[in-house]
């Protein structure tokens, strides 16, 4: 390490020190101001009168182009000068204007006070608060005292007595400008991440409802599908049990099964709300039923007491995790459709047709509904499913009035897998 690295190293502390200690008594000052304003332009306002009725006490003489003028005009015009300052944020031009007849008859009448240049601070906050056009007013109200005690007094030299100062007013407005430009493009910033910030949350609050809705599909299709096997394996076993308690005993099994199968299916789903962050995607990667879970699906329904006919192509087609979803929960939906509202004797057909632009649903019955489909959740849930992979769902009676058809198309390529 050489010398000059171990001084700058050893000098660092002490010049960042100090301008710790600066900015944190900035940050009390202007909080201070801002709880209690009065206070500080109270102040200001007594200390530079203060000042200003001192130079009355007989310094004005040593600049003044008149000493002989009377004490009381000169208190007067101090007084004049400097406690209009009190306003000078809430109404800078009226302040302005106030010390601007003083500093007139100051210039007029020869005296010269030095306290003329309070008008700086009405200026600056006509910079900071302003529009940038009453800057020019202000100017001709300040270059107009200027020029009639120049012209009256320094003959050819006025320029010495006006430039110097319009000089000064100019670095005061330009000094303005700066804060108001820093001070506006710092709000800038602080409204831009309170918008992001609005924005994030909206994101998450339409993010969250879009999943709740998810969850609330998978909740119905899962407890309804299985809920309603359940129910006819009951009724079969119910049937069964006065003259084949064996069948009976099978209907108790395949209840125990469904039920597990229920049970797991909502473990899981739950399992994905209670993970931690972090755990999230590992939990949201658990098995979810795909086209391989179809036949064990329809097998399901046989053994409630639903004849379905399958048409199933083998090998099945290929489809992301998420579409796959979509067509196993359609057809467990019209399936458990047909197991409440069809009616006794009614039979099912599902059939898959794969061609090279999508793929192909149908679920039909031969029952005679009971009750008009479509009021609850059920076919609005399928509906919002297929929208997530650009498919279409149909559903509606068969021509003859006989039943029930279900169509499902979505295409074998979505854009993207939305699950």
């Amino acid at each position: 390490m050489t010398r000059e690295t171990r001084e700058t190293r050893e000098t660092a502390p002490e010049t960042t020190a100090p301008s710790r200690w600066t900015q944190q008594l900035v940050t009390r000052v202007r909080a201070a101001d801002a709880a209690r304003p009065w206070l500080w332009d109270t102040a200001l306002t007594l200390g530079w009168t203060v000042a200003a009725l001192v130079d009355a006490a007989g310094g004005w003489r040593n600049i003044a182009r008149d000493p002989s003028l009377p004490a009381a005009l000169i208190v007067a015009l101090s007084l004049a000068l400097s406690l209009p300052l009190y306003a000078r944020r809430r109404r800078p031009t009226t302040v302005l204007a106030v010390t601007t007849a003083a500093a007139f008859v100051s210039e007029a009448s020869g005296a010269f006070l030095q306290a003329a240049f309070l008008q700086c601070l009405p200026l600056f906050h006509i910079a900071l608060t302003r529009p940038p056009r009453r800057l020019l007013w202000a100017f001709v109200l300040l270059a107009a005292p200027l020029l009639t005690g120049a012209l009256r007094f320094d003959g050819q030299e006025w320029d010495l007595h006006v430039v110097p100062a319009m000089w000064a007013y100019l670095i005061v407005a330009l000094t303005g400008i700066t804060v108001r430009s820093r001070r506006d493009h710092t709000a800038g910033l602080v409204d831009r991440a309170h918008r992001l910030e609005v924005e994030r949350d909206q994101e998450v609050r339409l993010a969250a409802a879009a999943e709740r809705a998810r969850i609330a599909r998978e909740m119905h299709d899962i407890i309804g599908h299985n809920l309603s096997v359940i129910t006819g394996l009951a009724d079969g076993g119910r049937y069964a049990a006065a003259k084949s308690p064996e069948r009976a005993a099978q209907a108790l099994d395949a209840i125990g099964t469904t039920s597990r199968q229920a049970l797991d299916e909502l473990r899981r789903l739950l399992g994905v709300l209670s993970a931690p962050d972090d755990d999230a995607p590992s939990a949201a990667r658990a098995p979810q039923p795909t086209l391989e879970d179809l036949r064990p699906l329809l097998e399901g329904v046989r053994t409630a007491g639903l004849p379905v006919a399958a048409d199933l192509p083998d090998p099945l087609p290929p489809l992301p995790p998420g579409a796959q979803l979509t067509v196993y929960r359609v057809v467990q939906e019209s399936l458990t459709n047909t197991l409440k509202h069809a009616g006794k004797g009614a039979t099912a057909a599902v059939r898959l047709v794969s061609a090279p632009d999508g793929l192909l649903i149908t679920v039909t019955d031969t029952g005679t509904p009971t009750a008009v489909p479509g009021q609850g959740q059920g076919l609005t849930g399928m509906r919002e499913r297929a929208a997530l992979y650009d498919g279409t769902l149909d559903s509606g009676p068969l021509p003859d009035g006989t039943g029930w058809q279900v169509r499902l198309r979505i295409p074998t390529t979505p854009e993207e897998d939305r699950s």
